[in-house]
């Protein structure tokens, strides 16, 4: 990363502190939503290019990074998307576009459907299409709670390899110092939440511009996840990036942006 944030801040919204970390300041807003184990901080490299263009706030989503996090918090599907919805009215952002990525995305689904009026368009990066009766999430659950244990114990870069060997040496620096951070029942409750709660149940209640940007190699949406999607949203945008997983951004970075094109200001 060659710059970094215009600050890091906290605000308090639905209940509990919610950290964030600026970027840009200038243009149309745009919150990022990261995914299941992404403090905000990892979106960084992200959030930098992005507020070339745009004013980005990057959250900490609860239970993960300097926001809210404890036994006593709810981490279902509709306590984080209430958690953007009141985000956005305390700061007053003015419709801000939100995108969200994998678990992120569910969050930006839920939280536009919650709050039409309150936010202007959605880019969703391949979200988790698992659900009652649907094809299960590809990545398993102790990939992520077996790091998580080691990253509070203290793991270093070397050691994060093992769990995301294609990633950069920064990137791996910056999960190893961060992961333990994300706490472990939020972790599997939203996990868990990937099978139990439907987001296509939720599509055609939408009433934004909304895209879909599918990992040519994620493994996570296929053609037959895509046609439902179109057919209860038809007015649904759907790009591709071919040669990224489901990390997109850290597979093939400049193959984001391409997909992503001129979405959010459009």
């Amino acid at each position: 990363m060659s710059g970094g944030p215009l600050y890091g801040a906290n605000v308090f919204a639905n209940g509990i502190r919610q950290h964030y970390l600026r970027y840009g300041g200038k243009g149309p807003v745009v919150v990022l939503i990261p995914g299941i184990t992404s403090p905000a901080i990892t979106w960084g490299f992200v959030a930098e290019r992005l507020a070339e263009r745009y004013d980005v706030y990057v959250l900490d989503v609860r239970g993960r990074g300097l926001s809210s996090t404890g036994p006593d918090l709810d981490y279902g599907l509709d306590a984080m998307a209430a958690d953007v919805v009141a985000f956005a009215s305390v700061l007053k952002l003015d419709a801000p576009a939100l995108l969200g990525h994998s678990m992120g995305a569910r969050i930006a689904i839920r939280a536009a459907v919650a709050a039409p009026e309150a936010f202007s368009r959605l880019a969703l990066i391949d979200p988790p299409v698992s659900g009652p009766g649907r094809r299960a999430y590809p990545s398993k659950l102790p990939w992520y709670v077996d790091s998580i244990r080691l990253a509070l114990n203290g793991i270093d870069a070397e050691g994060m390899k093992a769990f995301c060997p294609t990633w950069t040496d920064e990137q791996l620096k910056l999960r190893a110092e961060w992961l333990h951070t994300c706490y472990e029942p939020a972790i599997v409750t939203a996990f868990e939440d990937f099978h139990k709660d439907d987001i296509f149940a939720d599509l055609p209640k939408l009433k934004q511009p909304t895209m879909l940007m599918v990992a040519g190699r994620g493994g996570v949406i296929e053609a037959v996840d895509e046609n439902e999607a179109r057919s209860l949203y038809p007015a649904l945008e759907i790009t591709r990036v071919p040669n990224a997983g489901h990390m997109i951004p850290w597979d093939d970075f400049d193959g984001f942006f391409i997909a992503l094109g001129d979405f959010l200001s459009r």
